[in-house]
């Protein structure tokens, strides 16, 4: 009888197929995607190059699936009935405070998300899933100067580039044992939105 190995089953010595990718996705950032060899990702787990291919097939399988599990947390915080129902104000409230939450729990995910420099059909594809998630914000953002809760002299297109700005830019100092937890810089970040953003009447 013949069983359907389980992707998830732990592995040599003691890593699993996510623990394994939390330590290739620090070294992708350390060293930077392309510079990053299977040699250095088997030292830096302790492993032979045959041990990692017990859980992964290559290295472009280990980014598809890093990334994917970013874009795949960002599109569900996107595709939510939250975010897709109900009073537009309320809508971006939710996506941006999701999008906040989402950066915090998988920074180190997200931060390679955001340093792609598409040299691979991959990672070509990963902006892509990622510029359809910036088209998302900004048409809520088009929503919202059409009912008059957007201050007039804000184009839609800057307003989602400088949330999605203020947003990305947590991957560059946010640290997880830090002071601040991620509820309370989601909070910040939409206090400044909606002092910066919003129509004056609407606040």
């Amino acid at each position: 009888m013949t069983t359907t190995a389980d992707p998830t089953r732990r592995g040599r010595p003691g890593y699993d197929r996510d623990s394994m990718l939390e330590v290739v996705v620090g070294v992708f950032n350390e060293r930077g995607y392309d510079a990053a060899s299977l040699g250095s990702i088997a030292e830096k787990l302790g492993l032979s190059k045959s041990a990692i291919y017990h859980h992964f097939a290559s290295k472009e399988q280990m980014l598809e699936v890093a990334l994917g599990r970013a874009l795949d947390a960002l599109e569900a915080v996107f595709d939510a009935p939250e975010a897709t129902t109900g009073a537009v104000v309320s809508r971006i409230r939710f996506v941006v405070r999701g999008a906040v939450l989402v950066l915090c729990e998988q920074l180190p995910f997200v931060t390679l998300l955001l340093r792609l420099r598409g040299n691979t059909p991959i990672e070509l594809e990963a902006m892509r899933r990622r510029r359809d998630i910036d088209r998302k914000l900004r048409a809520l953002f088009e929503l919202s100067r059409d009912e008059g809760t957007l201050r007039p002299d804000m184009e839609p297109r800057i307003a989602e580039r400088l949330t999605f700005g203020m947003v990305n830019s947590i991957v560059e100092w946010y640290r997880p044992d830090g002071p601040v937890s991620p509820e309370q810089l989601a909070d910040s970040v939409l206090e400044l939105i909606r002092t910066g953003l919003r129509e004056p009447s609407s606040l």
